[in-house]
């Protein structure tokens, strides 16, 4: 959830401005530096993959940053789950305690200083991500790389919206398997006299193209139950925002998340919805 001085600014003077009226000045890459920090206590219900008999319902304490610097253009977070390390919920008992995901991208207009917007596409890059953690019961953990190509986008009301395109790269099996479509927006809507504002912010990720990973059952048949070719997650947030504190309302939906298959070789539940509380405390 980006910060609110340097998204709303961004985002009021994108909708301004329609397709490629002007020229990217590129001969400055650290013209437009920018970063910022927060910290999200968050309240999770029927988060997926949703083990067995699980509780499903958890808190955690999320990290975010992200900013520009030169070239580079950067977003992350690191989450702690169960900070009491309560028996009840879904991540006690031993279960996984950190989650992080890191997505640098490398703005190939400053890195050739050459005007590469066309059209509603305003800036190009070379885009990777990276996921760490997330054991579940058994199941491997969520050690993930994605590589390709990305741009913001101009999208009508929603305004600037980053777009990546990636081939996925397994760090722990050391394999390619399939691709990842993403995106993410934040949009202000509505202002109050206070200079307060509400937001729509989310995102999508989605692989597709990946193999199945079929194996053979007890009877000696080619079957699938592990994996599956495509599956990924939307969130759609709605969001008051202040200079220094935000709070928030998420719906998240997933089907079969980390290509894990619903109800598959591990029992887990990875297609459905989930609720997501925060309060942030800006820096």
């Amino acid at each position: 959830m980006k910060n609110v001085k340097t998204l709303a600014l961004a985002a009021t003077a994108v909708a301004a401005i329609s397709g490629n009226a002007f020229a990217a000045d590129r001969s400055d890459i650290y013209a437009t530096d920018y970063k910022w920090m927060q910290f999200n206590a968050m309240y999770a219900i029927d988060e997926h993959p949703i083990a067995p008999g699980a509780d499903a319902e958890h808190n955690y304490l999320e990290m975010e940053f992200g900013g520009r610097k030169g070239v580079v253009d950067l977003y992350g977070y690191v989450d702690v789950f169960n900070l009491a390390n309560s028996n009840s919920g879904d991540k006690g008992d031993g279960k996984s305690k950190l989650f992080m995901k890191f997505a640098p991208r490398f703005s190939l207009d400053a890195i050739t200083g050459k005007d590469l917007s066309f059209g509603p596409v305003q800036e190009v890059y070379f885009s990777t991500l990276f996921n760490w953690g997330g054991l579940i019961d058994g199941a491997e953990s969520v050690n993930t790389s994605f590589w390709g190509v990305g741009a913001d986008v101009n999208v009508p009301w929603l305004g600037k919206t980053g777009m990546n395109l990636y081939a996925h790269y397994n760090i722990d099996t050391k394999e390619w398997n399939g691709y990842q479509f993403s995106a993410n927006w934040f949009k202000p809507f509505y202002f109050f006299d206070n200079k307060s504002f509400l937001s729509f912010q989310g995102y999508i990720d989605y692989q597709f193209g990946a193999d199945e990973k079929n194996s053979y059952n007890d009877n000696g048949q080619f079957v699938n139950t592990t994996f599956t070719s495509s599956g990924g997650n939307i969130f759609f947030g709605l969001y008051w925002h202040s200079d220094n504190y935000a709070l928030g309302y998420g719906l998240k939906g997933f089907q079969d998340v980390y290509l894990l298959k619903d109800g598959g070789t591990y029992g887990l539940d990875t297609t459905g919805w989930a609720h997501y509380f925060s309060a942030t405390y800006k820096f």
